[in-house]
């Protein structure tokens, strides 16, 4: 398996976009990754937009971010919540200084904005994000995936097979 001994980091809070959390952790594990979920508390219970359930496996203090490949974050509306985590913003920054991969799809961009580093970044998100996006400095492009260095970022549900296959071929190459 490709991604075993790789570990991802996945984010979640309350309101995540259900296929937008569970498509990719599910996948990576399928290629051998270890996938934790990490939130505010451990061992929580969070809820989807849609009502699908996701248990924490740690909170936010409870790990350190160098002992992982990667991080995902999912978008509905828990980046909006979770944009105001210093940790995540401090997990989030660490990735992009060790440039370790960073998923991010559509409203999940809010976290990257908050984080500081996408000026001058080619990205995507949800369109109803765009102006946010350009605002912090980065070159937004409507397209169902975006990869600039180790940064890979998404549209929206539909575009979940090309972007975790493309976040996949990154975590696997490192």
């Amino acid at each position: 398996m490709r991604l075993e001994n790789k570990k991802v980091i996945a984010l979640v809070e309350e309101d995540f976009e259900d296929l937008e959390l569970w498509y990719p952790i599910l996948r990576l594990r399928e290629e051998g990754a270890t996938v934790d979920l990490v939130a505010l508390e451990a061992n929580k219970k969070y809820i989807g937009k849609y009502g699908v359930p996701a248990e924490s496996d740690y909170a936010f203090t409870d790990i350190d971010a160098t002992d992982y490949d990667g991080i995902l974050v999912p978008g509905g509306w828990a980046p909006d919540k979770l944009r105001r985590y210093p940790e995540v913003l401090e997990m989030v920054r660490h990735m992009d200084q060790a440039k370790k991969p960073i998923g991010q799809i559509c409203h999940a961009g809010w976290v990257l904005i908050s984080a500081g580093i996408l000026r001058g970044k080619k990205v995507t998100s949800t369109p109803g994000i765009k102006d946010d996006m350009t605002n912090a400095g980065s070159f937004w492009s409507n397209e169902a995936v975006v990869t600039d260095g180790h940064i890979i970022s998404s549209r929206r549900p539909p575009d979940l097979p090309p972007y975790v296959k493309a976040y996949a071929d990154f975590l696997a190459d490192q």
